[in-house]
């Protein structure tokens, strides 16, 4: 298979020592939570309906809590997990704390998972923001580790594209060198840190645009500090919408090169 990265060798070289977190895998829960699904029989621990094969082991079957933001709102957590339960999922990726809900302590969280047979895997929290009190790595490193600590969590980390400083070849080298940050703040609490990409990573430098931003992302950031939770879908859409270079040229890339590498 073509390598997504033969046109850098300098890139090439740094890439060959990434991993990527293993997949969590989930059902369309959305709809499994939406109240003309209520009477559903799933099969136990396996999102298995109707007598098909599962397709996904018993074990392996965890949410992205955004997905079901709005039912969260809604009914709050302790529903939410109760369905959860129910269709079989055993692991959750948070995405806040409180997600409208009003105030839940990280307490009260640990034990609805607890008591609903779920473990947390992850959370997603934002990268920066311009205001000083906001929940972000770059004005709460201490506090967004030490809840993740609190909560259990083996991996703590951000969806947002590492654009802070612009979308030129030092900005995100400067980007990088945050997650390095963070990624050191985080294993210095026994855990990981990671980056949950979108689309726009697979574009091109502005003032380097035969360079593809990911991958100065995955070449600038230490393997040992900092993690990628590859999005197959935006990922995927990446490759359709980066196919070709600003200048017109082809620019075809594989996501699954970036996993095989």
């Amino acid at each position: 298979m073509r390598s997504a990265h033969s046109e850098h060798p300098e890139l090439d070289r740094k890439l060959r020592r990434r991993g990527f977190l293993g997949v969590a895998a989930g059902a369309t829960a959305a709809a499994l939570l939406s109240p003309g699904t209520a009477t559903a029989a799933p099969g136990p621990a396996t999102g298995q309906a109707h007598g098909h094969r599962p397709i996904v082991p018993r074990g392996k079957l965890g949410i992205q809590l955004y997905t079901v933001r709005d039912q969260i709102q809604k009914l709050g957590f302790a529903p939410v997990f109760r369905a959860l339960e129910r269709y079989g999922y055993d692991s959750v990726e948070f995405a806040g704390y409180t997600q409208g809900t009003g105030e839940i302590t990280l307490r009260g969280l640990k034990r609805l998972m607890r008591d609903h047979g779920l473990r947390g895997i992850g959370s997603h929290v934002g990268y920066w923001s311009t205001d000083p009190a906001a929940y972000t790595f770059a004005t709460q490193l201490e506090k967004v580790v030490d809840d993740a600590a609190a909560l259990g969590l083996p991996h703590v980390g951000t969806a947002a594209s590492p654009d802070r400083y612009g979308r030129t070849v030092d900005a995100w080298k400067r980007a990088a060198e945050d997650f390095n940050t963070y990624g050191a703040a985080a294993r210095a609490r026994g855990l990981k840190f990671y980056q949950h990409n979108h689309q726009m990573e697979f574009g091109f430098a502005e003032d380097k645009p035969h360079i593809r931003l990911y991958d100065v992302l995955l070449a600038e950031t230490d393997p040992e500090l900092v993690h990628l939770e590859m999005d197959i879908y935006w990922a995927y859409a990446g490759q359709h919408r980066f196919s070709v270079r600003p200048d017109g040229t082809p620019a075809p890339f594989d996501p699954l090169d970036y996993v095989l590498a």
